[in-house]
């Protein structure tokens, strides 16, 4: 059976995003953006290497309506190549997200 291995965990800060909220004045593709660099700069690693971004989004709409992982992505500097994807199961969406890459590693479908 393939292996599927978690080598690192990373995660934008919470808070709200409502007018009182601590991160009302910051744009969710900054905060996917900033995750992206932070994790290519931990692990020193050519993104060209990435086959797809599966991010765990809840609540998509408005500035992370579209497929905010593929355009973070871009936004990073990472790899034309690179694909992306979010996943909205609400609380459980960077759960679902993680199980996704694993499952989709069993599948052979050539997940790095």
């Amino acid at each position: 059976m393939t292996e599927a291995y978690i080598f690192d965990a990373i995660r934008t800060p919470r808070g709200k995003g409502k007018k009182n909220g601590s991160l009302h004045e910051v744009q969710p593709i900054n905060l996917v953006t900033t995750l992206l660099k932070a994790l290519q700069e931990r692990n020193d690693f050519d993104t060209k290497e990435v086959e797809d971004i599966i991010l765990g989004c809840v609540t998509p709409i408005g500035d992370q309506g579209a497929d905010i992982a593929r355009v973070a992505a871009r936004a990073a500097g990472w790899d034309d190549s690179v694909c992306g994807m979010q996943i909205n199961r609400f609380c459980a969406s960077a759960h679902r997200s993680s199980k996704y890459c694993c499952e989709k590693k069993y599948a052979q479908a050539g997940m790095i």
